[in-house]
């Protein structure tokens, strides 16, 4: 432990650290060894009084074993005056000789210092002073570790049901002030590697000091309090304008103690302010770290409980949220069925907590997902939950408009815009005004309607095709794709300034064969809507058709999942659906065509399908699952004739 002033001695230092110590067996001993550099004795013991009792008790002995286990020696009451030790009352200790001089610890408490010797008469009249010196002086700090934890209690008792400890802290000093006389406390907080900021005081006579920069902070915290013994002489540890320290010498302040400790999140300064020079010692500091301990305690359980309650909080909200998330859910249902927010995994449940969260917002959102998981279900749910729920929701598809119409069927057009323009048409944008714009596959949008649009996420206006008017756009966008947009920039084919502009908030659905939990219930969902619109509705499901979708990868996800159960629907002829009613390719089929891989198997459904339709790509691609872009993919790929087939 450092001293911070010129005048701390070599004897002050050795017995302010005895002091600041637990009165326990081996600093009995140290404090033992010293007194006998003035009193030459080979065993010390205090003694106590027992409280209604004439009999004494062992509190610390420099003899070998635990004091605390020796039974009470009864013995008569004697004087308030140091005496010898009688031969006899020496012989029962096993030496020759000693003295002993009484304890006066508090007003109903008393005891017996006692120093024992092998000498035959080692002590005499002369050394009964000096005893009684040493006696006081263990009775003072007795005394004052007393007064100590009756002031700690007293502390507790005040901080115990405190919110804000700054509130109290004129109780806090009127308590200190019994073991530790000052005239004002501060608090501060570390600020930063080399700051402190004063946080509040016991009273406002006198300057607090927003921030004191520290000149050593190794130091400064190393040693664990700051005592300056007089402001006009002292070296001061901190460095400040000048001024502020003239502040406190103006308000009579000359003296200050700091004790610095760590609590759980940060620094916690207390320091102590006396008008009078050389208020503080270095005996002070126990008393003001055992102070600093108790409130860096108190508001360490504080911020526990703040913790505690933020934590609370924001479950409840999570729960609120999910709550809210399962109510949309239930509420939203279109007429296509694909509509409806079903499911309960955990993944798909996550997906409408985040839009739940983002609903509230005008933030533009962005929903990524395989073809048929449900983004536009998403982005209804979004709209739903939204401030906006009460305005239109309006859904194109980039990948089925060619990039002229796409233009116009966004933006609208001017009269005479294009050949065939006879009169002028609004824009989707337009039509979604006060609502949302839901845009689909938006990565087959030309980079021409790209350059566009930016403009209408960035001004939030656009122009008509030939027009020359702005016109203000009030949409919420959902954007939404099946590929990867980082990827699509990489490659050129997107703007990358449309795409920071798309992903303020991504939210990824995952597919159908990764959250098998939903796909029985959305079956069901299904095949309820179906039996409305059916003369003939199926029975049910039979459990090796349940078997067979939970086994099925589901490539379409949701929609080719909607589009098995319809075309089962039809074929079971209102008995339940077998599982060769859903004509899924499973691992049996591909085992019965030996080499046949599923890649084959795939061309064979496209095949079998398009001959089902005589043809009609549009049906074809929605009984299969597919945009009708995916099924011209699988004709090429497949060499089919897209032109004839």
């Amino acid at each position: 432990m450092a001293c911070r002033s010129s005048d701390c001695t070599e004897t002050e230092t050795a017995v302010f650290a005895w002091s600041e110590a637990a009165l326990t067996t081996e600093e009995f001993r140290k404090l033992s060894a010293l007194a006998a550099l003035l009193i030459p004795h080979d065993e010390a013991e205090l003694t106590l009084w027992s409280l209604g009792r004439p009999t004494l008790r062992l509190l610390l002995s420099t003899r070998d074993g635990d004091p605390n286990a020796q039974d009470e020696r009864s013995e008569a009451l004697e004087a308030d005056v140091a005496r010898l030790v009688t031969e006899e009352e020496a012989r029962a200790y096993g030496l020759a000789a000693g003295v002993r001089a009484p304890l006066r610890v508090t007003c109903d408490t008393r005891g017996f210092l006692t120093l024992l010797a092998h000498q035959p008469r080692a002590y005499d009249d002369d050394t009964l002073p000096r005893v009684q010196t040493l006696a006081d002086y263990i009775s003072s700090v007795l005394c004052h570790e007393h007064a100590v934890s009756r002031m700690s209690d007293n502390l507790l008792n005040t901080l115990a049901d405190v919110l804000d400890i700054r509130e109290v802290l004129p109780r806090v000093s009127e308590i200190v002030t019994a073991v530790l006389p000052h005239d004002r406390i501060t608090m501060g907080f570390a600020d930063g590697a080399d700051e402190f900021v004063a946080h509040a005081a016991s009273n406002d006579d006198g300057p607090v000091v927003e921030r004191v920069k520290i000149a050593d902070p190794g130091q400064f915290t190393a040693a664990g309090f700051t005592l300056v013994r007089d402001l006009a002489q002292d070296v001061l540890p901190v460095t400040e304008p000048v001024d502020a320290w003239e502040q406190w010498r103006a308000a009579g302040y000359r003296s200050f103690l700091v004790a610095h400790i760590s609590t759980r999140v940060q620094e916690l300064s207390v320091g102590f302010w006396s008008k009078q020079p050389n208020a503080f010692s270095l005996r002070d500091v126990p008393v003001a770290r055992r102070v600093a301990d108790l409130v860096g305690l108190v508001m360490s359980h504080q911020q526990l409980a703040e913790a505690a309650q933020q934590v609370a909080e924001a479950r409840a909200r999570a729960e609120r949220l999910e709550v809210r998330a399962k109510s949309l859910a239930a509420e939203l249902d279109v007429r296509s069925g694909l509509g409806r927010a079903i499911g309960h995994s955990p993944e798909w449940m996550t997906i409408l907590k985040q839009a739940t969260q983002v609903a509230a917002t005008e933030t533009t959102a962005l929903v990524q997902g395989e073809s048929g998981t449900g983004k536009e279900v998403v982005a209804r749910f979004i709209h739903r939950a939204s401030p906006r729920k009460d305005g239109p929701f309006i859904a194109i598809n980039c990948a089925a408009l060619p990039e002229q119409l796409l233009e116009s069927e966004l933006f609208g057009y001017e009269r005479g815009a294009f050949t065939g323009a006879q009169q002028s048409k609004v824009g989707q944008i337009e039509l979604a005004s006060n609502g949302v714009l839901f845009l689909d596959e938006i990565t087959e949008m030309s980079l021409s309607a790209q350059a566009k649009f930016l403009r209408v996420l960035q001004e939030h206006e656009f122009q008509r095709l030939g027009g020359t008017r702005p016109i203000k756009a009030n949409v919420r966008v959902i954007a939404a794709t099946n590929r990867d947009l980082r990827k699509a920039v990489e490659g050129g084919t997107f703007r990358e300034d449309l795409y920071y502009r798309l992903q303020v908030f991504e939210i990824a659905i995952p597919p159908l064969r990764d959250r098998k939990s939903d796909v029985l219930p959305i079956a069901d969902a299904f095949l309820q809507d179906i039996a409305r619109s059916f003369g003939r509705p199926p029975a049910g499901l039979t459990a090796d058709a349940k078997r067979a979708l939970l086994d099925y990868g589901w490539p379409g996800n949701v929609r080719e999942l909607r589009n098995a159960l319809e075309r089962a629907a039809i074929l079971s002829e209102g008995g339940l659906i077998d599982p060769q009613h859903l004509l899924l390719p499973t691992e049996r089929v591909a085992a019965t065509a030996g080499t046949t891989d599923l890649n084959e198997v795939e061309r064979q459904m496209i095949e079998q399908m398009m001959r089902k339709t005589r043809g009609n790509k549009t049906q074809a691609a929605k009984r299969l699952g597919l945009t009708r872009t995916q099924l011209y993919g699988r004709l090429r790929k497949y060499g089919f004739d897209t032109a004839n087939t």
